[in-house]
């Protein structure tokens, strides 16, 4: 089965049949009291043109989607998990104990993870139910997930105490680094799976070769001292990764994250939220800046153009394979 949804997924590459999702709100020019401008989930169509789905919804910060399954969402929002099936059908599958989720992963076998303000959860059958793994965490607040695609039951988190590390779905947690350092985001390479990547606050960028049992800070950095927000590899480069912040931009770096330049000609500010590159066309990479719009580069960010979604905020981007009807 596993070799079968491997082999489908690659088919999908190979044909160039990714989706763009965001998952943003329309802020500019919204005041108190008024109706909520087109916010939630937006799916970027064949055509060009980006499209708001499902109801209007203020906060959804992460989506995930299972290997076998790719045409249903498991968004991360304001009042918990929500399922988006390929019918476009929304179910929020978690109780009034969980809110403000930050981050959301997901696995082989409906194996999911989410983290929120109250600390990390995890579910082994599709969110049908939920277990909260905090044993051996000193720290509750759960702002970054992400669950190891080569080993089931490995699990980075992060916290505003640095990121940790664990290998039997939370049973026991250690640190893995960053320590002192409120954690931002964190991503295993498509490429190599030993290699991952975490930003923080004020750290910079923090870059694992073991597999994210330990991580360390990366030498020159840019960011240092600056707010970093999202990740993004590049599927066609093993080299090539995106790092974004408010104050930075976008960097890219073209030797796995050894160093950085920032590529930020055509951007009207520095402040940017989430960084996603096409798996469909090498180079393409694209860029949400604050209140501004969605900015897209044809050349890894050398240059840039709007794209569309004016006056947003999207806090995450994602490329999924275009397995479902949405």
């Amino acid at each position: 089965m596993r070799l079968f949804v491997w082999f489908a997924a690659a088919a999908l590459c190979a044909q160039g049949q990714h989706r763009l999702h965001a998952l943003g709100v329309t802020t500019k020019g919204w005041v108190t009291g008024a109706a909520l401008l087109p916010s939630g989930l937006f799916v970027k169509r064949a055509g060009g043109e980006w499209v708001n789905e499902g109801y209007r919804h203020p906060l959804l910060t992460g989506l995930a989607w299972l290997p076998e399954q790719p045409g249903t969402l498991y968004l991360a929002a304001g009042d918990g998990v929500i399922r988006v099936d390929a019918q476009g059908r929304w179910r929020v599958l978690t109780d009034e104990t969980v809110t403000e989720l930050q981050d959301i992963s997901a696995g082989a076998g409906g194996l999911l993870a989410f983290g929120h303000t109250a600390g990390f959860r995890v579910s082994e059958d599709g969110g049908a139910t939920w277990r909260e793994i905090l044993e051996g965490l000193p720290r509750r607040y759960g702002k970054a997930v992400r669950l190891d695609r080569t080993k089931r039951g490995r699990i980075v988190a992060g916290t505003e105490n640095g990121f940790y590390v664990s290998e039997n779905l939370g049973g026991k947690w250690r640190l893995a680094g960053a320590a002192g350092f409120q954690a931002m985001r964190v991503e295993q390479s498509p490429h190599e799976a030993a290699l991952w990547l975490a930003v923080t606050q004020k750290g910079g960028v923090f870059r694992s070769t073991d597999g994210g049992r330990t991580f360390e800070a990366t030498p020159r950095d840019p960011a240092a001292g600056r707010n970093l927000y999202d990740i993004a590899f590049d599927p066609a480069d093993a080299r090539r990764i995106a790092v974004c912040g408010w104050g930075v931009g976008v960097l890219v770096s073209e030797d796995g994250g050894l160093t950085w330049e920032a590529r930020n000609r055509g951007l009207p500010r520095p402040d940017v939220w989430s960084v996603a590159f096409d798996p469909d066309k090498p180079g393409r990479l694209y860029a949400s800046v604050h209140e501004e719009a969605l900015y897209v580069s044809e050349d890894a960010g050398k240059t840039w153009r709007v794209d569309g979604l004016p006056g947003s905020i999207v806090l995450k981007m994602a490329f999924v394979p275009a397995g479902g009807a949405r």
